[in-house]
């Protein structure tokens, strides 16, 4: 126990420069307080005090802000940075080293039974607001952008970003660009098929040609190509 408390600091001093030191991080951070608090209750829940490790969970949510389910298994080095909405499901299996950002949900999706929560490789970064919904593995040494919602498995050394997540790096290779300026926007490019093609309709019915360069035959030709 003394071991796991001492990775859990260390891994708070390592990875937050805003911390100046052991005591603050211990008085001061609800991520190492939900975190030294789950440990507790996790212990009382594989030992089959299952209502009292709710109870702490509970209670530990009320004072923190972080939700962890007692059942959830955590390696060493948890880190949770400032932690406020961060939700951990019952069957969720945690590697070393693993940092998650606020706001991060690990849960499921209400379609499976049993295993319903994802797994995570050692060193794997969830960034703020990222959902990784589902009983699939994020493989070690990956990292989950900023709200990105991942429904499905992520290999090792991998990036992912998106809605639905998708895998743009891995093993350092770049493998798509990401433009964070323009994003795609389906619902718009749909608006704008289905105008366009009440355009051509409408000129139709009035009896015009669609465009100057070719027949009606041929324009619904390459319309029905597209």
């Amino acid at each position: 126990m003394f071991e796991s408390f001492k990775a859990d600091l260390r891994a708070v001093l390592e990875r937050d420069p805003a911390a100046r030191n052991a005591l603050e991080v211990i008085l001061c951070y609800p991520g190492f307080r939900a975190i030294r608090r789950h440990r507790r209750a996790h212990w009382h829940w594989i030992h089959g005090r299952k209502l009292w490790a709710r109870r702490i969970s509970v209670r530990t949510r009320h004072m923190t802000g972080i939700e962890i389910h007692p059942g959830a298994t955590i390696g060493s080095g948890f880190f949770i940075d400032h932690g406020m909405g961060v939700v951990i499901g019952e069957t969720c299996e945690i590697g070393n080293n693993v940092t998650l950002y606020q706001g991060v949900t690990l849960g499921g999706t209400g379609k499976d039974t049993g295993k319903r929560h994802p797994t995570l490789g050692d060193n794997v970064v969830i960034g703020s607001g990222a959902k990784v919904l589902g009983p699939f593995t994020v493989g070690s040494n990956s990292k989950v952008g900023a709200g990105a919602v991942v429904l499905k498995e992520v290999p090792p050394d991998s990036t992912v970003v998106g809605n639905p997540g998708r895998v743009v790096r891995r093993a350092g290779e770049k493998l798509a660009a990401l433009d964070h300026i323009h994003m795609p926007d389906p619902i718009k490019d749909a608006i704008e098929r289905l105008n366009k093609r009440i355009t051509e309709l409408e000129r139709l019915q009035e009896g015009s040609s669609p465009c100057e360069k070719c027949t009606e035959k041929e324009c619904l030709l390459k319309e029905a190509k597209a």
